[in-house]
Protein backbone atom coordinates (compact mmCIF):
# COMPACT_ATOMS: atom_id res chain seq x y z
CA UNK A 1 0.00 0.00 0.00
CA UNK A 2 2.66 2.25 0.99
CA UNK A 3 4.76 1.40 -2.00
CA UNK A 4 2.11 2.30 -4.43
CA UNK A 5 1.27 5.54 -2.76
CA UNK A 6 4.58 6.17 -2.90
CA UNK A 7 5.24 5.19 -6.84
CA UNK A 8 1.69 7.52 -7.40
CA UNK A 9 3.42 10.52 -6.25
CA UNK A 10 6.87 9.84 -7.70
CA UNK A 11 4.88 9.74 -10.86
CA UNK A 12 2.93 13.28 -10.25
CA UNK A 13 6.17 14.62 -9.47
CA UNK A 14 8.34 13.27 -12.35
CA UNK A 15 5.17 14.70 -14.66
CA UNK A 16 5.11 18.16 -12.91
CA UNK A 17 9.16 18.05 -13.50
CA UNK A 18 8.96 16.99 -16.99
CA UNK A 19 5.61 19.46 -17.93
CA UNK A 20 7.46 22.67 -15.60
CA UNK A 21 10.67 21.85 -18.24
CA UNK A 22 9.13 21.72 -21.33
CA UNK A 23 7.01 24.88 -20.24
CA UNK A 24 9.69 26.91 -18.98
CA UNK A 25 10.82 30.10 -20.93
CA UNK A 26 14.25 30.14 -22.78
CA UNK A 27 16.48 32.84 -23.03
CA UNK A 28 19.21 32.67 -25.47
CA UNK A 29 22.70 33.95 -26.01
CA UNK A 30 23.50 33.00 -29.61
CA UNK A 31 26.75 33.36 -31.17
CA UNK A 32 26.30 33.34 -35.50
CA UNK A 33 29.89 33.03 -36.66
CA UNK A 34 30.58 33.19 -40.59
CA UNK A 35 32.57 30.34 -41.96
CA UNK A 36 32.64 30.34 -45.59
CA UNK A 37 35.40 32.49 -47.96
CA UNK A 38 34.26 35.98 -48.68
CA UNK A 39 35.18 37.53 -52.82
CA UNK A 40 38.44 39.65 -52.46
CA UNK A 41 36.94 43.19 -53.96
CA UNK A 42 38.36 46.21 -51.51
CA UNK A 43 42.20 47.77 -51.68
CA UNK A 44 41.71 48.90 -48.56
CA UNK A 45 39.13 51.68 -49.06
CA UNK A 46 36.91 52.68 -45.62
CA UNK A 47 33.50 50.99 -45.72
CA UNK A 48 30.63 52.04 -43.34
CA UNK A 49 29.26 49.18 -41.45
CA UNK A 50 25.93 49.14 -39.28
CA UNK A 51 24.18 45.77 -38.08
CA UNK A 52 20.76 46.18 -36.96
CA UNK A 53 17.71 44.53 -35.81
CA UNK A 54 14.58 45.23 -37.77
CA UNK A 55 12.34 42.38 -35.69
CA UNK A 56 9.44 43.71 -34.08
CA UNK A 57 9.89 41.59 -30.64
CA UNK A 58 12.74 39.59 -29.21
CA UNK A 59 10.54 36.86 -28.66
CA UNK A 60 11.29 34.90 -31.84
CA UNK A 61 8.22 31.79 -30.83
CA UNK A 62 7.82 28.97 -27.84
CA UNK A 63 8.34 25.35 -27.99
CA UNK A 64 5.02 24.52 -26.91
CA UNK A 65 3.14 25.04 -30.58
CA UNK A 66 0.63 27.55 -28.66
CA UNK A 67 0.30 30.98 -26.93
CA UNK A 68 1.84 29.64 -24.05
CA UNK A 69 4.08 32.81 -22.42
CA UNK A 70 6.03 29.93 -19.84
CA UNK A 71 7.04 28.35 -23.29
CA UNK A 72 8.65 31.47 -24.91
CA UNK A 73 11.64 31.74 -27.13
CA UNK A 74 13.97 34.78 -26.13
CA UNK A 75 16.92 35.93 -28.23
CA UNK A 76 17.61 39.93 -27.42
CA UNK A 77 18.77 42.17 -29.87
CA UNK A 78 20.71 43.74 -27.10
CA UNK A 79 23.35 40.97 -26.94
CA UNK A 80 22.65 39.62 -30.91
CA UNK A 81 23.50 42.38 -32.70
CA UNK A 82 27.61 43.21 -31.26
CA UNK A 83 27.77 39.77 -32.36
CA UNK A 84 26.53 40.68 -35.90
CA UNK A 85 28.42 43.59 -36.33
CA UNK A 86 31.54 42.23 -34.88
CA UNK A 87 30.82 39.09 -37.59
CA UNK A 88 29.69 41.97 -40.67
CA UNK A 89 33.03 44.03 -39.83
CA UNK A 90 35.26 40.93 -39.99
CA UNK A 91 33.44 40.15 -43.23
CA UNK A 92 34.17 43.68 -44.79
CA UNK A 93 38.10 43.46 -43.76
CA UNK A 94 38.62 40.12 -44.88
CA UNK A 95 37.05 41.44 -48.28
CA UNK A 96 39.95 44.04 -48.42
CA UNK A 97 38.07 46.70 -46.86
CA UNK A 98 38.23 48.84 -43.91
CA UNK A 99 35.12 48.89 -41.76
CA UNK A 100 34.25 52.01 -39.89
CA UNK A 101 30.87 52.79 -37.63
CA UNK A 102 31.55 55.95 -38.57
CA UNK A 103 29.18 57.60 -41.56
CA UNK A 104 30.20 59.63 -43.85
CA UNK A 105 29.43 61.42 -46.96
CA UNK A 106 30.04 59.42 -50.04
CA UNK A 107 31.61 56.59 -48.39
CA UNK A 108 30.30 53.30 -49.28
CA UNK A 109 28.12 51.52 -46.75
CA UNK A 110 26.91 48.26 -45.75
CA UNK A 111 24.04 47.58 -43.77
CA UNK A 112 23.60 43.96 -42.14
CA UNK A 113 19.92 43.66 -40.96
CA UNK A 114 18.38 40.57 -39.40
CA UNK A 115 14.95 40.81 -40.65
CA UNK A 116 13.07 38.07 -38.91
CA UNK A 117 14.18 35.01 -36.84
CA UNK A 118 11.24 32.32 -36.22
CA UNK A 119 10.92 29.52 -34.19
CA UNK A 120 7.75 27.29 -34.86
CA UNK A 121 6.74 23.83 -33.38
CA UNK A 122 6.00 21.98 -36.70
CA UNK A 123 3.77 18.42 -36.98
CA UNK A 124 6.55 15.78 -38.22
CA UNK A 125 3.79 13.15 -38.98
CA UNK A 126 5.19 10.95 -37.16
CA UNK A 127 3.93 9.39 -34.16
CA UNK A 128 6.05 10.31 -30.80
CA UNK A 129 8.18 12.64 -32.91
CA UNK A 130 7.81 16.62 -33.39
CA UNK A 131 9.85 18.89 -34.89
CA UNK A 132 11.26 22.34 -34.88
CA UNK A 133 10.91 24.59 -37.54
CA UNK A 134 13.59 27.48 -37.57
CA UNK A 135 13.91 30.48 -40.62
CA UNK A 136 15.88 33.48 -40.08
CA UNK A 137 16.31 36.19 -42.98
CA UNK A 138 19.03 38.63 -43.38
CA UNK A 139 18.79 41.43 -45.53
CA UNK A 140 22.17 43.52 -46.75
CA UNK A 141 21.90 46.90 -48.30
CA UNK A 142 24.98 48.55 -50.04
CA UNK A 143 25.57 51.54 -51.00
CA UNK A 144 27.90 53.66 -53.19
CA UNK A 145 27.76 56.52 -55.17
CA UNK A 146 24.38 57.22 -55.70
CA UNK A 147 23.69 53.32 -55.98
CA UNK A 148 21.84 50.62 -53.90
CA UNK A 149 21.89 46.92 -53.80
CA UNK A 150 19.72 44.97 -51.20
CA UNK A 151 19.91 41.48 -51.23
CA UNK A 152 17.77 39.09 -49.12
CA UNK A 153 19.33 35.75 -47.17
CA UNK A 154 16.86 33.33 -45.81
CA UNK A 155 18.05 30.03 -44.02
CA UNK A 156 15.64 27.26 -42.33
CA UNK A 157 15.95 24.08 -40.75
CA UNK A 158 13.73 21.63 -39.53
CA UNK A 159 14.84 19.54 -36.90
CA UNK A 160 12.69 16.27 -35.53
CA UNK A 161 12.83 15.81 -31.78
CA UNK A 162 11.40 13.21 -29.39
CA UNK A 163 11.95 15.29 -26.15
CA UNK A 164 11.51 18.94 -26.38
CA UNK A 165 15.19 20.67 -26.76
CA UNK A 166 17.07 22.56 -24.42
CA UNK A 167 18.41 26.02 -24.00
CA UNK A 168 21.50 24.67 -25.46
CA UNK A 169 20.25 22.54 -28.28
CA UNK A 170 18.12 25.92 -29.29
CA UNK A 171 21.23 28.13 -28.73
CA UNK A 172 23.37 25.70 -31.02
CA UNK A 173 20.34 24.86 -33.64
CA UNK A 174 19.65 29.03 -33.96
CA UNK A 175 23.71 29.71 -33.97
CA UNK A 176 24.01 27.49 -36.97
CA UNK A 177 21.11 28.56 -39.08
CA UNK A 178 22.28 32.85 -38.79
CA UNK A 179 25.72 31.50 -39.55
CA UNK A 180 24.34 30.30 -42.41
CA UNK A 181 22.60 33.10 -43.31
CA UNK A 182 25.45 34.90 -42.99
CA UNK A 183 27.39 33.44 -45.20
CA UNK A 184 24.88 33.47 -47.98
CA UNK A 185 25.16 37.39 -47.33
CA UNK A 186 28.58 37.87 -47.72
CA UNK A 187 29.05 35.25 -50.58
CA UNK A 188 26.95 37.42 -52.76
CA UNK A 189 29.60 39.06 -54.91
CA UNK A 190 27.23 41.78 -55.73
CA UNK A 191 27.73 43.13 -52.60
CA UNK A 192 31.65 43.61 -53.05
CA UNK A 193 31.15 44.77 -56.73
CA UNK A 194 29.18 47.55 -55.32
CA UNK A 195 31.08 49.14 -52.47
CA UNK A 196 34.63 48.56 -54.40
CA UNK A 197 33.05 50.71 -57.23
Amino acid sequence: MLRRHFLKISGVLLASAWLAGCASPQYLQLSPERTAQVPQMGSGQQVTVIAQDGRESDVIGNRAGGGMSTARITVSSHELIPRLQQEAERAINEMGFSPTTEQAEGRPSLTLELDSLNYARGDSGQPLVDEARLEGVFRAIAKNKGTTYTGTYTSRRTQGYALKPDADSNTRMLSDLLSDGMNRAFSDPELGQLLAR
